[in-house]
């Protein structure tokens, strides 16, 4: 008998090694891919700096005279683009130089991009306030049977959230990582920060192909459909509409086009750049909550946008958008595709608000944004919505609410999207009608802050963001009974 306890302890033994050895194994083997990215994504860095300081736009800032009005979006609307800013000729020339010279370096010897091949994932930045909102959207997401892996970039190790990054994101699928920890291979390199984090997250990224989405939005069902489809497939690059008519400088085409008496430039092409030069008349401006590229066929697009976000406060945002609503990243992507003469589609179907009745008009929450697959099928046959055709439109894919965030540590302040003009606890996705049906109403709602319960709940007294609070989950599970559990034949456990 003790002969067989002696060999039971011995077998039990043998078993904890065993396992603590594959720990250590999976461990270090994880630990050496982090490095080994991270090296790559340290040497291309060391590659494209020097490019982009290189092109540095060695001129003056625009000048704003004013800041351009946010105008909805008619393609009637013929009026020339506002021109708002002042850049000296001999500025204009000196930007035009550098940006010729950005072109031709990353045309002449590109950098290489560090991305695993055939790979496909989400990608988004948050930190601090932002992760919990985060993921309460991956949670959203993960209920539309998406298993994509994803991404998270922060800024720095100050917005780090130990619990969050090590325990909730990878029990979805989604992983951390510090943009600092790549941006320090260059040491005193300059400094990007909130607008500009958003280009260097998509090419730091280790998928090939990208489906970005702002830390606020989700899809409502599975997006992996998209990367298979139309457009994605032949044009790598799948931009939404935001609700205004693009507001570009008329300086930033004399800074990024060539010369129309050039040889080579016929009738055709001439044309068409002058079509490009009011883009007003073709598409509404755009919407980067949402961005669909392929760095393996657009990784020029990729670099030039990361161009013009890095000398974008300076430079490019101003002369993008002049001042309108929304100025930053916004507009970088497509004007680089252009400027490249690269594939893009940005979704014709119109962006909608959504929120609730106020006794002053519409209090707006959230953004819809459309299916891009039903989007294209419609323009492939001259079927423009947008311009007054008469079809069913397509239906809604991603929910972005910007605005305010949904953090349930601040959003239950007083006249906010879910309490009302009497302190009363309300629902915010009630108006209008049409948009509200379209994307599953009150059932997508309930699913909302069933996410936002569990988030509230299993972070509070974990997340470092929400440090010396314990009113949240309390607070958030008042709101659920008081509003959805009376909700009948909707339990969406």
């Amino acid at each position: 008998m003790a002969a067989l306890r002696s060999q039971h302890r011995r077998r039990i033994a043998l078993i904890i090694l065993g396992i603590l050895a594959v720990f250590t194994w999976t461990f270090a083997a994880s630990r050496s891919q982090s490095v080994d990215r991270a090296t790559s994504h340290g040497q291309f860095w060391s590659e494209f700096y020097p490019i982009l300081m290189a092109s540095e736009p060695y001129s003056n800032s625009p000048t704003r005279v004013a800041n351009a009005d946010s105008v909805g979006f008619d393609p009637k609307n013929t009026d020339p683009l506002p021109d708002l800013l002042r850049l000296s000729k001999e500025d204009v020339s000196a930007m035009r130089l550098s940006h010729s010279k950005f072109v031709d370096l990353i045309d002449q010897n590109p950098p290489s991009l560090h991305y695993q091949p055939h790979t496909r994932g989400l990608v988004s930045t948050a930190g601090g306030s932002y992760l919990p909102v985060l993921v309460i959207s991956l949670r959203m997401l993960r209920r539309s049977g998406s298993t994509l892996p994803m991404e998270v970039f922060l800024a720095s190790w100050d917005e780090y959230d130990g619990y969050v990054c090590q325990v909730v994101l990878p029990s979805l699928n989604a992983q951390c990582i510090v943009l600092s920890e790549i941006l320090d291979a260059i040491p005193d390199s300059r400094s990007i920060e909130k607008y500009q984090y958003k280009v260097f997250a998509m090419m730091f990224s280790s998928f090939e192909e990208i489906l970005f989405l702002d830390a606020d939005a989700f899809a409502l069902e599975d997006p992996e459909v998209l990367f298979r489809s139309e457009p994605f497939i032949s044009k790598g690059l799948v931009t939404w509409p935001d609700f205004w008519r693009p507001t570009t400088s008329p300086l930033y085409y004399k800074i990024v086009s060539q010369d129309e008496t050039a040889p080579g430039k016929n009738k055709k092409q001439r044309q068409h750049q002058h079509q490009q030069q009011n883009p007003a008349t073709i598409r509404q401006s755009t919407e980067s909550g949402e961005l669909l590229l392929s760095k393996r066929t657009h990784t020029r697009t990729l670099l030039l946008a990361a161009y013009y976000n890095f000398y974008g406060p300076s430079h490019y945002y101003p002369l993008l958008s002049q001042g309108a609503a929304g100025e930053g990243d916004k507009e970088t992507f497509i004007a680089a595709a252009i400027a490249l003469n690269e594939p893009f589609y940005q979704v014709s179907e119109p962006i909608r608000a959504v929120g609730r009745g106020t006794p002053d008009g519409f209090a707006g929450s959230t953004m819809v944004q459309y299916n891009p697959m039903e989007d294209y099928a419609l323009t492939k046959k001259g079927e423009w919505r947008v311009r007054g055709a008469s079809v069913p439109p397509p239906h809604p894919f991603f929910v972005h609410v910007n605005f305010p965030k949904f953090n349930p540590a601040t959003v239950f302040h007083d006249n906010g999207p879910v309490v009302d003009e009497n302190g009363r606890y309300t629902r915010a996705w009630t108006a209008p009608d049409d948009v509200v049906e379209a994307f599953g109403g009150k059932k997508t709602e309930k699913a909302y802050w069933k996410e936002i319960l569990w988030t509230a709940c299993a972070l509070e007294g974990k997340s470092s963001s929400w440090k010396g609070r314990d009113d949240i989950c309390s607070k958030t599970a008042d709101y659920w009974s008081s509003v959805f559990e009376g909700m009948e034949g909707m339990d969406l456990a």
